[in-house]
């Protein structure tokens, strides 16, 4: 095993104003957290430094992520990323302030798997959003969402919010992995209201790379709703699109949608 150097990031809350009032200082205090927390698909996109670093390009076309987050990372807060390679690929943590926050695995697969999009099924977001339940995100429902064309501006400022220093991205004008995981949690908002929510946990495997000038969708099937330890939980089945043609990531989503900190305030 030997260890990749240490990835340090000063975490940026880009959510402050956002519908998830998880993201806002006053409701997460409120919730008994120090105050808003960092997106989980920054914190991932954090992660995802370390295995660019090692595999390149190659890993944005085929590689595997996986990221499960267990405590906040708050703004400002330094995260670092540390990656320790095995002969599996890369065991990854994030830690920040002496608290273990996420962790991690990422791979080079031997050979790409098969994924069609034909065996997911487009749907246009819901025109009249409502609360997010048992109804509204069954299971089985398919979530779209609002297509997205990713401008040059766009991509500039998601690196920069990003506080991504791999050059590849700007160099070639490559959509960043936060931000096509991100496009799972507009399945979710784009379809139901989610007062204050919380993305627990992803597993992705990368099919191709989404560039400047692409239109980003995703389909997303609901495969699970329950409860467990009085929260709310989902978890969907998500394939993303560039271009309504090519799969660029297909991912396993999964998120508090109402925390059981909601329910006690209402």
């Amino acid at each position: 095993m030997s260890s990749l150097p240490p990835y340090h990031v000063s975490a940026y809350n880009t959510a402050k104003a956002s519908e998830n009032k998880i993201h806002d200082d006053e409701t997460a205090r409120r919730f008994g957290f120090k105050g808003g927390f960092v997106g989980g698909v920054h914190v991932y996109a954090y992660m995802t430094h370390q295995p660019v670093a090692r595999w390149g390009r190659d890993w944005l076309l085929r590689g595997t992520g996986e990221a499960r987050f267990g405590k906040p990372v708050y703004e400002g807060d330094i995260a670092e990323v540390i990656a320790t390679e095995d002969a599996d690929g890369l065991d990854i943590r994030v830690e920040s302030c002496g608290v273990h926050c996420a962790s991690g695995r990422a791979a080079m697969p031997a050979a790409m798997p098969v994924v069609s999009a034909a065996d997911y099924k487009s749907s246009a977001p819901r025109a009249n959003r409502l609360a997010a339940d048992e109804n509204t995100i069954a299971v089985g429902d398919w979530l779209g969402m609002t297509p997205m064309l990713i401008t040059a501006e766009y991509q500039a400022q998601d690196i920069a919010d990003t506080r991504e220093t791999h050059a590849l991205y700007l160099r070639e004008g490559i959509v960043h992995s936060g931000t096509i995981l991100r496009c799972c949690n507009w399945a979710l908002t784009h379809n139901v209201i989610l007062p204050a929510w919380i993305h627990m946990g992803s597993v992705v495997q990368n099919l191709g790379i989404a560039r400047v000038g692409d239109i980003l969708n995703v389909r997303a099937k609901v495969t699970k709703n329950y409860e467990h330890k009085g929260h709310k939980w989902v978890e969907l089945d998500a394939l993303v699109l560039a271009n309504e043609t090519t799969p660029i990531a297909k991912v396993t989503h999964s998120a508090i949608y109402r925390p059981r900190q909601l329910a006690q305030a209402a």
